[in-house]
């Protein structure tokens, strides 16, 4: 769960930092005030696009900083080793922005990948979601599934190795196409063999080519070496002399036999390295025509490795021709028994298909008596709910409406009031029944999975009195076993609080800027009172909103 953010000059927020409760967490104040950028801090630690007109006007640079606390592990992008994400996001006036988690500096795909684990939120985009006929399937999946996806697990493998297997039948069931393709493998099983590729053949040939492109250079540097070590009056003759000279006196100390031994010693090098430079010189046997088969051998590598890869990678690809060719010179027997296979396969993918099918037949129906319980306390009790499927094909017909998640297609139908037909959700054109059809499947999916934090950003569009109440009530069972922050204008959900930000704007020195601050319980009263409408008409309007928070408060405690 999010326990702090710092936000530094992100639009009308010049400095600001925000903790949070592990329970309840409302944001208030009056429209415009900036409660949207909040919404938009809290979207960019989660993944979303960065935009460089978010960035407060005359600044360079900002950031977003979230502190979430969380079960320890290693997820495969950072290590969580002592509970805690601390993640970061720098931007620029130039559009571009520098992530990182713990320090370690990731992509937004990335960052969404590791929040989708941590924070799930509600906003217009979840809403436009929902009308999705594909993301309703992905709904219910996720209850029927969301502890144990082995049905559907099972139907991706069967799908992946059914639709390969007819991709292998279509190549090998056009003869002309295979015989072309026979040829084709032919000939590269020929070119790589007969090249003969060694494993470090290439460098050792650079090496050569080295060699024989610096001859020259390389005789005259020995020649001259060797001539000024095995001259009549060369180093090596020099040395020669100075120790017979050394010799007549190397028994009179041993300071002078010391020297003769080093004298000696030193010649005898000397004439070892003569003779490794004769031995050099006389092997230096290059020409032009070695020097053009080197290079012509090399360019032979190269445009192999360019076809079929490195060393690895060619031989790899050799073994893989073979195998292919091997199948294609047998294409009629490997045809029938693909034939053979295919029928036995088709027949698993349908029964697996059918099963995937009964399963969310059964499961919608648990779905659809929650949602309308849901619903129920929520102010829709006159509500009916379907999850509508397409119907199943039969075997002969399964091709072409069959997919890696099934032959399913689904689509939730909902009467938000008695004499009404059931409708399509994208028909549903009240935003307040929209909102609570949202509250309800989040409430009944939230629990399926482990994420610790919930955001609703305009949860009461549309609502107001006992559904607002309801939805109040709704949210604080809600944050009883996760964190939830609402942003909302409903005086309901704000006396629920367990923590209460009201957020304002004003001028600083020649500027506007957007504040946040924590309310005691007499601001939250207060902000209850103003939420609620009456407050400077009304006297009792404090004394009401006192009455509510003490109800709220009542509430609370009675979960426990």
């Amino acid at each position: 769960m999010l326990k702090r953010i710092t936000i530094n000059n992100l639009a009308l927020i010049e400095e600001l930092e925000i903790e949070f409760s592990d329970n309840l967490n409302v944001f208030s104040g009056e429209t415009g005030a900036g409660k949207s950028i909040i919404v938009d801090s809290l979207m960019l630690l989660i993944g979303a696009r960065y935009d460089k007109s978010m960035l407060k006007y005359g600044k360079d640079k900002g950031f977003v900083e979230g502190v979430f606390e969380c079960e320890a592990k290693d997820n495969g992008i950072v290590d969580t080793d002592d509970g805690l994400l601390i993640v970061s996001r720098k931007f620029f006036k130039d559009g571009k922005n520098e992530i990182r988690v713990n320090g370690k500096q990731i992509t937004t795909a990335m960052l969404r990948e590791l929040m989708s684990d941590h924070v799930d939120i509600y906003g217009q985009n979840e809403y436009q979601s929902l009308l999705k006929v594909t993301e309703q399937r992905k709904i219910l999946d996720n209850y029927i599934f969301g502890r144990d996806g082995a049905p559907l697990d099972t139907q991706r493998r069967l799908y992946d190795e059914y639709k390969k297997l007819r991709s292998d039948m279509a190549s090998l069931g056009d003869e002309a196409e295979r015989a072309r393709r026979i040829d084709v493998l032919k000939f590269q099983i020929q070119e790589i063999e007969s090249a003969a590729v060694g494993a470090d053949e290439e460098q050792k040939l650079l090496d050569r080519r080295h060699v024989l492109m610096s001859a020259e250079r390389i005789k005259n540097a020995l020649a001259e070496c060797l001539g000024r070590l095995d001259a009549d009056d060369g180093a090596a003759s020099a040395v020669s002399d100075s120790v017979r000279a050394i010799s007549s006196v190397s028994s009179l100390g041993d300071n002078y036999a010391s020297l003769h031994e080093r004298l000696r010693s030193a010649s005898i090098e000397l004439d070892d390295i003569a003779e490794c430079l004769r031995d050099e010189l006389d092997g230096m046997d290059t020409s032009e025509r070695e020097l053009d088969g080197v290079v012509a051998r090399l360019d032979k590598l190269r445009a192999l490795k360019s076809k079929y890869g490195a060393f690895d990678a060619m031989n790899k690809f050799l073994a893989d021709a073979k195998s292919e060719l091997a199948r294609a010179e047998n294409g009629a027997d490997e045809y029938d028994r693909l034939c053979k296979r295919e029928s036995s396969l088709k027949k698993e993918l349908f029964d697996s298909c059918v099963k995937l099918s009964e399963l969310r037949r059964e499961g919608a129906k648990r779905l659809q008596e929650k949602i309308l319980a849901e619903l129920a306390d929520l102010g829709m009790a006159s509500s009916r709910f379907e999850a509508k499927f397409s119907d199943m094909p039969d075997i002969e017909h399964m091709d072409g409406k069959t997919t890696a998640v099934g032959f399913d297609d689904v689509e939730f139908f909902l009467s938000p009031n008695i004499g009404q037909p059931l409708m399509p959700l994208a028909k549903i054109i009240s935003g307040g029944e929209m909102s609570r059809f949202m509250l309800a499947v989040k409430l009944i999916t939230g629990d399926l999975g482990n994420i610790g934090t919930m955001i609703f950003d305009e949860i009461d569009v549309g609502i107001s009195g006992a559904v607002g109440l309801g939805v109040a009530k709704k949210l604080c069972e809600l944050s009883r076993s996760r964190q939830v922050l609402c942003v909302t204008h409903l005086a309901q959900i704000a006396a629920m609080a367990d923590r209460h930000l009201f957020i304002e704007k004003s001028e600083k020195n020649g500027d506007t800027v957007t504040s946040v601050t924590p309310l005691d319980r007499a601001g939250q009263i207060g902000e209850v009172s103003r939420l609620s409408g009456s407050r400077g008409i009304s006297d009792t309007s404090d004394k009401n909103a006192e009455e509510m928070k003490k109800w709220s408060d009542d509430f609370k405690a009675s979960l426990g």
